[in-house]
């Protein structure tokens, strides 16, 4: 398997690892700069020339995969995740240098780079109107599985999402007709839920869906106060749901001081302020409070 193959196998599995790559080399050495190897949790693939070399980089690499992992609970569930830096080191490959996997005396020295390859996020936006389609178009930058999901075929024509075809990330597309709430046991663990459907009816089924489906990541809901309250009312009451349990959902959503109405304004305020959560996830600091967060802004709904 070549290293691309494996890296693109770690991140299908959403699982962290580490791209081992010889940096430099000067003298005699196992392998020439620019070969690779890449270490998961509990495999490896390619080859930097082994011996110590290649066992001493496997072992720091497995450290760096268990301190990514180390991250601390969120309230919905999910795990934070920090990514370590990248890290070079140097071997000397001579039997004057004790090793930790035995001698090689090759004669040359060689600098070895270790880049962590940490789990890429997902982010769900169901509803692609409008707003929705904005939405998409920005985070599709960003290097992250992007799933949309929308009942009606016409909003998700090739010639409408065209303009996400230059994405960073990837784009996963779910045309639901019926109940597009099933999409979300298919999402990947952690995934960060944006429900902005053109029916509030929708939007309320899938809020009592996603409730119920334990293993996302936040949960945010576009609307207005008014909205709210007729739905957490009917949460409570049919659903069934408890306090703290409604609480996973975030309404409104967005940056409180960006008030512009425009979609690609909301879309804006929407993305940054979904940024603002990964990166508050990249630095757990103690136990995070479920609900909204303060400095949301309220939307269209």
């Amino acid at each position: 398997m070549t290293w691309i193959a494996a890296v693109a196998r770690l991140r299908a599995r959403r699982e962290p690892g580490v791209l081992v790559t010889v940096a430099s080399v000067r003298g005699h050495a196992p392998r020439d700069a620019g070969a690779k190897l890449v270490v998961g949790e509990t495999e490896a693939w390619g080859s930097i020339g082994g011996g110590n070399v290649e066992a001493v980089a496997i072992d720091r690499a497995r450290e760096m995969i268990a301190a990514s992992l180390s991250g601390s609970l969120s309230a919905s569930g999910s795990t934070s995740m920090s990514t370590p830096e990248p890290e070079l080191i140097d071997f000397a490959l001579n039997d004057k240098v004790t090793n930790q996997h035995g001698v090689q005396c090759c004669g040359g020295t060689v600098s070895v780079l270790l880049e962590p390859l940490a789990v890429v996020r997902a982010v769900a936006i169901f509803g692609v109107g409008h707003v929705g389609l904005e939405l998409a178009r920005i985070l599709a930058r960003q290097d992250l599985d992007l799933h949309l999901i929308d009942t009606r075929s016409d909003i998700l024509t090739e010639e409408r999402l065209a303009v996400l075809a230059d994405a960073v990330g990837q784009v996963h597309v779910h045309h639901t007709p019926l109940l597009p709430e099933e999409v979300l046991e298919e999402l990947p663990r952690g995934t960060h839920v944006l429900i902005m459907t053109h029916d509030h009816a929708e939007d309320a089924a899938l809020c009592d869906a996603a409730l119920r489906t334990t293993h996302l990541g936040s949960i945010g809901l576009i609307g207005s106060a008014a909205k709210w309250v007729r739905f957490r009312n009917r949460l409570t009451t049919e659903g069934g749901h408890d306090e703290t349990t409604i609480g996973r959902i975030k309404t409104p959503i967005g940056l409180a001081d960006i008030t512009g109405k425009e979609p690609a304004t909301i879309a804006v305020s929407v993305a940054a302020d979904l940024l603002r959560t990964f990166e508050a996830e990249e630095i757990p600091s103690g136990p995070t409070a479920t609900g909204a967060a303060p400095g949301s802004a309220a939307r269209a709904g």
